[in-house]
């Protein structure tokens, strides 16, 4: 335990890299294989082969690096460690399937839903790895149906009994915890059934997300809170030409929460975001800021697909926590979701700590232009009472709405060739205008 303590301090420096995720792989001897196989991995998926996998990578590292290889075939694995210059590589039909097994998984110092804290290994976990790679075709499956039954029941009982239920209640794994890496790709990689959240970054620089397949369903068992890909007090990330469909929010900013969260080196800004190509099925929202965020800057989303009846860009407005969201991009996107803004209280485990501060949220700069979309709402716009709101645009906006009106209470919100139900929109419509009846599709 103590060699697992090691590889998870409680506090990082941060870095910063010029951002290119299109970096060419530096010339020379491609690192070697190391295939699991041959450190005794069994494909039988009912046979546990962390420790096969964990000698894989630190031969690997030991070696002075490589890439660990799945080849094809399911194995069964609790957490592993990947360390300085090794990479995962997935082939085709190859799956790595986590345990179900919580044991499997050790409770070291972590970081979860903005906070420092012990918690359980996720499945494929890697700090202060520079340059690390996870590729495939293949797949890495949570296996997080047992996870999501136990969560789901603690919930019912403790509502049985008048009380409510956190998140972190129920033990459950993370698919992906990236911590502390500069130059990051995932490509090409399927990331299903995650137990938890399915890919978290935290505290890393110049990531690219590309390719990927991310699943969990909303059915017969909802897999609760497994968000997609959480970026967590990161700067110069990149996800691109992913489909992404998960019971909780698609890309999320975090970074931290708490009346007194900007305050705390652990946390931190989310900045130079750029999400395009990519498909959001269903989701309870595309791109969400927040709930756990002090400060998202440089937010770009383009030339992207919906096809849901949640928010395209959702705005969490925690009124314990001082929060701001700036220059923030939405150009080009199409498809069907629920409102392409929602800017809104979120009480969600509401903590003041017992502090005398009074946050609030700050808005500014955010740009909406070239979406054509079927929505439930075109928008819903109304913070805390003390959130500071200005500079929102919507620019070339094709809207076709079940509800025309929307609630916008920040009369400097900006519309642009903007069409509603096949009127010109120059302001939000009033509580009680008349609704264009929807034409059927």
């Amino acid at each position: 335990m103590k060699a697992l303590l090691a590889l998870f301090p409680l506090a990082l420096t941060a870095f910063a890299l010029p951002f290119r995720p299109d970096l060419p792989t530096p010339t020379g001897a491609a690192p070697k294989d190391y295939v699991i196989t041959n450190y005794g991995a069994g494909s039988d998926s009912t046979q546990l082969s962390t420790a096969a996998i964990q000698r894989a990578i630190d031969q690997a590292s030991a070696g002075g690096g490589g890439t660990v290889v799945i080849p094809k075939g399911v194995f069964l694995s609790g957490a592993l460690f990947f360390k300085p210059n090794t990479q995962l590589r997935l082939q085709a039909g190859a799956k790595l399937k986590g345990s179900d097994n919580i044991a499997h998984y050790p409770l070291i110092p972590s970081r979860m839903e903005g906070q420092s804290l012990d918690y359980y290994a996720a499945l494929v976990n890697a700090y202060k790895v520079n340059n690390f790679r996870v590729t495939g075709p293949g797949t890495i499956d949570g296996n997080g149906l047992r996870f999501w039954k136990n969560f789901w029941a603690h919930r019912d009982s403790m509502k049985q009994v008048g009380k409510s239920s956190t998140n972190l209640e129920v033990h459950r794994p993370r698919l992906l915890f990236i911590w502390g890496c500069k130059d990051v790709t995932i490509k090409d990689v399927k990331l299903h059934n995650a137990g938890f959240w399915t890919t978290h970054l935290y505290q890393c620089t110049n990531v690219l997300v590309e390719g990927c397949d991310i699943r969990s369903p909303f059915r017969p068992v909802k897999a609760p809170s497994t968000d997609a890909v959480d970026i967590d007090a990161c700067r110069k990330v990149t996800v691109r030409n992913c489909y992404i469909s998960v019971n909780d929010d698609g890309i999320v900013m975090k970074g931290g929460k708490g009346p007194t969260a900007q305050k705390l080196p652990e946390n931190g800004p989310v900045e130079d975001v750029l999400i395009e190509g990519c498909t959001f099925g269903e989701v309870h929202a595309a791109v969400t800021c927040g709930s756990e965020c002090i400060h998202a800057n440089r937010i770009t989303v383009r030339n992207c697909k919906v096809d849901n009846d949640r928010p395209l860009l959702l705005f969490k407005m925690r009124p314990d926590t001082y929060q701001l969201y700036e220059n923030i991009t939405v150009d080009n996107v199409t498809g069907k979701c629920g409102t392409i803004v929602t800017l809104s209280p979120w009480t969600q485990f509401f903590d003041m700590k017992g502090s005398t501060e009074k946050p609030f949220g700050t808005i500014r700069n955010v740009s909406v232009s070239n979406v054509k979309v079927q929505c439930k709402q075109f928008a819903v716009l109304n913070g805390n009472p003390a959130d500071k709101v200005s500079n929102i645009s919507f620019n070339h906006v094709d809207a076709t709405a079940q509800t025309a009106a929307f609630v916008n209470k920040y009369p400097q919100v900006k519309f642009n060739d903007v069409t509603l139900n096949g009127a010109p929109l120059t302001a939000a419509p009033a509580e009680g205008a008349a609704v264009t009846p929807l034409k059927p599709d």
